[in-house]
């Protein structure tokens, strides 16, 4: 049972008000798509949530009602099947707010005639405050025991041990009782987080126990979308609270990519200049088809001219593959500049198949020069690697974007720890570095040099493992330097790529190869023009229903 459900409802990611009328909400206006949801840090939830208690608008109970009410909503609205009748739960409670938040959702499931068993952790002798008076309501009702005794079997398991601000080792008899407990095919519904799951990083502590849906308040966290999150938490639905009227309290400065963030297409009678041109530098002979697919990805998504710069020796080679793409003569950085007097050339591509060598080092100084004067650098693959080489940085303009994977990253920035927390990771190296990051894998990270970050995740109906295959990447940087080259900044050049490369993908399905890529974004564009589906899904929904 316990496969079918999660089958059903993996990786989806809704919104739904639990405060007031208690709809779901599906929001897919352009704009919301262009700025996705925020995510926060746990620090600044609990800042929101203090904004709300010192305002006098809500008590700390009122929002844990609440809370552990718009759970059980949720839960409802994902299974219709457990709302058809009674049925039987199991609700695990720890011993901080999260655990108060399953004292009301016990009650709750028990007033709609549920049979409800109750499991704690902890010492109750010690327990304080809001998650104390909780407990007292449900002991009203219902009965408790510690987490040691087995619990009956169940149809729905309620993981309310720890929530957003866990930062510890999680204790043994906490795993091995969420084991056991769903070990006879229970539904799992997580509060906040799954056990074991960070929110601020992504990362299990010590290892995340995976839920079937995951219900969490006002705004999705980091962890949710990043490192661990989205296997760990299943469906997530992010409920409101009655916290709206004091966002204002965090930062605003992390969201999801949900959709373009420059808007690609073209539009009016305008000149192939007016979207720019972009420059893709190549290496030598037999290595010009990384260089090459990056160009038909720029010229793809919108740039207005598109050059391929090659050796001579690889002239002949390059111009047997190249109709639309133009061709030059670039063989080492005094050809470059020579080149980038035309004014007109307003994005620069380098790295894919340039070689590990002297004169990539060299293309990578005059571009960082470019940068300083405006011109867009996408830099990816052997032109990192000749960063890392140089143990430094050189002076970035303010739309320069680096694309490394995790290995290229873990080169380029030794002191970070882009595994065990890729978003503080990516904001350093960013900082670091000066040039916006854009950190490849399933949760692509972006961080720009002031602190902004977005996460793109091609996770559940986004996911498209068949990205996994050589040149994929080359086409990602030719999409960034093509957005460059139509006048975006970087950071809303890497987030558009990101998600126009995932969507692209999504399109041409499994058994993809790195040229389907380019081939598929006129259906992805075209989607966007009519405002519809690219029939690969619908296009950047910031919460999915389902």
């Amino acid at each position: 049972m316990r496969a079918a459900a999660r089958q059903a409802a993996a990786g989806t990611i809704s919104r739904e008000s639990a405060y007031g009328a208690g709809k779901l909400q599906l929001f897919e206006a352009m704009s919301e798509r262009a700025t996705g949801a925020v995510l926060l840090t746990a620090a600044e939830m609990r800042a929101v949530e203090a904004a709300a208690i010192d305002s006098a608008s809500a008590t700390g109970l009122a929002l844990m009602e609440r809370a552990g009410g718009a759970t059980v909503d949720a839960a409802l609205a994902t299974w219709p099947d457990l709302a058809a009748r009674p049925h039987r739960a199991t609700v695990l409670c720890g011993p901080g707010a999260n655990g108060g938040d399953g004292y009301v959702v016990a009650r709750r499931f028990a007033e709609r005639g549920w049979a409800v068993a109750v499991r704690r952790l902890g010492d109750p002798a010690k327990a304080t405050g809001d998650a104390a008076a909780m407990r007292a309501a449900w002991l009203a009702l219902g009965q408790e025991a510690p987490l040691s005794e087995p619990a009956p079997s169940a149809d729905l398991v309620v993981d309310a041990l720890f929530g957003t601000g866990l930062a510890r080792e999680v204790p043994a008899e906490a795993c091995g009782a969420l084991a056991a407990a769903r070990a006879g095919g229970a539904r799992v519904l997580a509060v906040d987080a799954p056990l074991g799951l960070c929110l601020d990083t992504g990362r299990g502590l010590p290892a995340a126990v995976q839920a079937d849906l995951t219900v969490s308040f006002h705004r999705p966290k980091i962890g949710h979308v990043v490192g661990a999150g989205p296997a760990a938490c299943g469906a997530l639905r992010v409920v409101d609270i009655g916290l709206e009227p004091f966002a204002a309290a965090a930062a605003d400065a992390a969201r999801t990519v949900e959709g373009p963030a420059f808007d690609p297409r073209k539009s009016g009678a305008r000149h192939k200049y007016d979207y720019g041109h972009a420059l893709v530098l190549a290496g030598g002979v037999g290595r010009g088809g990384a260089a090459r697919l990056a160009a038909r990805a720029a010229l793809r998504v919108g740039a207005g001219l598109v050059t391929v710069g090659a050796p001579g020796a690889a002239l002949i080679e390059n111009a047997a593959r190249l109709d639309a793409v133009m061709l030059r003569r670039t063989n080492d950085a005094a050809d470059l500049r020579a080149l980038l007097e035309d004014r007109r050339v307003t994005a620069l591509a380098l790295g894919p198949g340039l070689g590990v060598d002297g004169r990539t080092a060299d293309l990578v100084a005059v571009a960082a020069e470019a940068s300083l004067r405006g011109v867009g650098v996408a830099l990816d693959a052997d032109a990192l690697t000749a960063l890392a080489s140089a143990g430094g940085f050189p002076p970035f303009g303010p739309r320069v974007v680096l694309t490394p994977h995790a290995g290229e990253f873990a080169r380029l920035f030794p002191a970070l720890d882009a595994a065990g927390d890729p978003a503080a990771a990516a904001r350093a190296a960013a900082a670091a570095s000066g040039a916006t990051v854009l950190l490849k894998g399933a949760a692509t990270v972006i961080a720009a040099p002031d602190g902004a970050l977005r996460v793109h995740g091609a996770t559940g109906p986004r996911a498209a493992p068949w990205l996994a295959t050589a040149g994929s990447g080359d086409v990602l940087t030719g999409l960034a330097a093509g957005l460059l080259a139509r006048g975006a900044g970087a950071l809303d050049a890497a987030a558009t790529a990101a998600w126009l490369h995932v969507e692209a993908a999504r399109v041409a399905g499994p058994g993809l190869i790195a040229e389907d890529l380019p081939e598929a974004l006129p259906r992805v564009l075209r989607a966007l023009e009519q405002g519809g589906e690219s029939g690969a899904g619908a296009l950047g929904a910031v919460w999915r229903v389902g």
